[in-house]
């Protein structure tokens, strides 16, 4: 009877153990340690708007994406899958209609992930200080896009599209309350962004949570190293370096 039960209890434990799911976006985020940052590999010589899928070469919002896309797939090896995930997360409500019809502002990419299901504000839940989002870098440096600077027709759209994210209130961690061991209520894996007092910007930068040695750190494709890396400094020394940097939104996957 004895050995029943502990064969039982085995069994129940083995159980308990695999029904544990995996940090999906920390275990896909790690596989792209190395992968060079190269930005503007969107911007493809195409008449068209498509969807651009190039694990090879990522910045640090493409990192995130195709990350994302990746732990939210039931079955990893299901590409088709993983492409009806990443333009579901690059493009406002998963549809593609020219240019204008990506997720540039981050403010905007985190509303499509609020409002399909697969994203939480823990910010938001946790966080009391707020911020108040006011974007129109896009439309005033027309220049800086290749896709707009001779198409005055697409700069009305994002102006418009601006002038919609402008006034929302986000909540958000001052750089200067973040302690270098996080927050319990941070996890890894949990997608990070850097709010900016760059004007018309509303975040400069992505990555992922990471702890080491107890401390939080930022997993992240490193426009200085041209890598996708963990920043050796804790998240807040990187933050407290930062010029414009003014704290970090977190958001995290669900399924």
């Amino acid at each position: 009877m004895k050995k029943i039960l502990l064969v039982i209890l085995i069994l129940f434990s083995v159980s308990l153990y695999a029904a544990v799911p995996k940090n999906s976006i920390l275990e896909n985020g790690l596989k792209f340690l190395g992968v060079p940052y190269v930005a503007h590999t969107l911007e493809v010589n195409s008449p068209r708007e498509s969807l651009v899928v190039n694990l090879k070469q990522v910045d640090c919002t493409t990192f995130v994406e195709y990350v994302l896309a990746r732990s939210l797939c039931h079955n990893p090896n299901d590409e088709a899958q993983f492409a009806d995930r990443l333009q579901m997360i690059r493009y406002r409500d998963g549809m593609i209609d020219g240019y204008t019809s990506r997720l540039h502002y981050s403010t905007e990419w985190v509303m499509n992930g609020l409002k399909h299901g697969y994203l939480t504000d823990v910010a938001a839940a946790y966080s009391k200080d707020t911020t108040t989002v006011h974007v129109s870098f896009m439309s005033t440096h027309p220049d800086k896009y290749v896709q707009l600077k001779d198409s005055p027709a697409d700069v009305a759209k994002i102006a418009q599209k601006e002038r919609e994210l402008s006034g929302k209130v986000v909540h958000y961690i001052p750089r200067e309350k973040l302690p270098v061991k996080g927050f319990k209520w941070i996890h890894d894996g949990d997608i990070i962004l850097l709010v900016t007092n760059i004007t018309g910007l509303d975040n400069s930068h992505f990555g992922i949570a990471i702890y080491q040695n107890g401390e939080l750190h930022l997993l992240h494709a490193s426009s200085l190293d041209m890598k996708v890396k963990i920043q050796e400094e804790p998240l807040r020394e990187q933050l407290m370096k930062r010029k414009g940097c003014l704290g970090i939104r977190v958001v995290r996957m669900k399924k």
